[in-house]
């Protein structure tokens, strides 16, 4: 009878807590969305809280739904002017960085955890991108100052890859469910994921503002639904019909934030608080879904694999891709670290599972790892890396 009730008092507690913890995260020095997914795994079946949560179609779904507005909304966030003379650079780590990430974690995990060599650029890819919310939540909430130039850098390249790790995820899922497919349709599904995201993204980009410079509604709470239901659309109907959602969602938020509209600024404020809202919902769920004591079993080879990525698969990757720009070798170096892994990397970790890999649940749980690691380790020095590089700027 008070299912109901118990229900929306736990999630009330959550959100309390959640809130809290961003306050606290500041003065701690540690992300605040690693206090979420701390939280989520200390109400979940092996915390205190006991709530039993082991749905990955459900997970899947709802961290979908929060990456369309993540990537939504850091699109509405963007100024064209700020990422024009880094487009070139953040566009080559966003897709060759991925993909070269993945290729040396794929080799690592090939060797030192005996996956096949599929299995391995599988794992590559689920955590080959840097997680836009991470970053942007890291370097807002701490108040981290570098150059104009790299900060645009990196919050463009974390926004821009979670396409090309997205395609590749559903490309060697598609590999290891049905071998018989062919690499020549696998660049067909790529290049259309990626051209047909493009094109939609930017029609629905310019489209939205248009209708709501003309729609003339009687009350000014309808805008934010309007948008709301815009991202949605824009996501949902480029996926149907071959595109790649995420990339859409982005670049309609890009175009959509550059352009002139009525309650244009209600509109970037409120989709901030919805963005903070969707976060914390995706990594409590995350936190819920994980069992802590399941991480435990193999944590000697965890660690290799979260170091290997980490000390040297990024800064390979980033290194390389980088080797002709203009960019001084410390803010390589900073660009590097900065590669911090989040809730897309667990999102995408769903993935496996619900495809009925036999490894599935080691991927998972390799994931959820990597991604505690590089927020324990990377997000809370980021701080301290930037002034030991002589970066910040006051």
């Amino acid at each position: 009878m008070y299912q109901a009730e118990y229900l929306l008092l736990a999630v009330s507690i959550l959100l309390f807590l959640s809130i809290i913890a961003s306050k606290a995260s500041g003065k701690l020095g540690v992300p605040a969305l690693l206090l979420f997914l701390i939280l989520g795994m200390l109400a979940g079946s092996d915390g205190i809280g006991g709530i039993h949560f082991n749905n990955p179609h459900l997970t899947q779904l709802l961290g979908t739904i929060a990456l369309t507005f993540i990537l939504f909304s850091g699109g509405l966030d963007t100024e064209w002017q700020s990422i024009r003379n880094v487009i070139g650079c953040g566009l080559l780590l966003s897709t060759a960085g991925v993909l070269l990430t993945a290729a040396l974690l794929g080799c690592a995990a090939h060797y030192l955890l005996h996956f096949s060599w599929l299995e391995g650029l599988l794992l590559g890819a689920i955590v080959g991108s840097t997680d836009a919310a991470a970053v942007f939540a890291v370097f807002r909430a701490r108040s981290i100052k570098t150059s104009k130039k790299l900060k645009h850098l990196i919050e463009f390249e974390s926004a821009s890859n979670d396409p090309m790790a997205a395609v590749l995820t559903i490309g060697l899922l598609r590999l290891l469910t049905l071998p018989h497919t062919s690499l020549l349709s696998l660049l067909g599904l790529f290049l259309m994921q990626m051209i047909l995201g493009t094109l939609l993204g930017l029609m629905c980009g310019y489209i939205l503002p248009w209708i709501i410079n003309r729609i003339n509604l009687e009350h000014g709470g309808l805008y934010p639904v309007f948008t709301i239901a815009g991202a949605l659309f824009t996501y949902s109907i480029t996926s149907l019909l071959g595109g790649n959602g995420f990339l859409a969602a982005y670049l309609a938020g890009l175009v959509m934030g550059n352009q002139d509209y009525s309650y244009k600024t209600d509109l970037v404020r409120f989709h901030d608080g919805l963005t903070w809202l969707v976060q914390i919902g995706m990594f409590l769920i995350l936190g819920l879904l994980v069992f802590p004591s399941h991480l435990l079993q193999v944590v000697a080879k965890d660690v290799a694999i979260a170091a290997f990525l980490i000390l040297i698969a990024r800064p390979l990757s980033v290194l390389a891709l980088t080797s002709l720009s203009q960019l001084q070798f410390k803010e390589k170096l900073l660009v590097s670290w900065v590669g911090l892994r989040g809730g897309v990397a667990i999102i995408l970790a769903t993935f496996p599972i619900v495809a009925g890999l036999p490894k599935a649940e080691i991927i998972f749980n390799l994931v959820f790892f990597i991604v505690l690691t590089s927020m324990l380790f990377q997000g809370t020095s980021i701080p301290w890396v930037v002034k030991y590089l002589k970066l910040d700027k006051n």
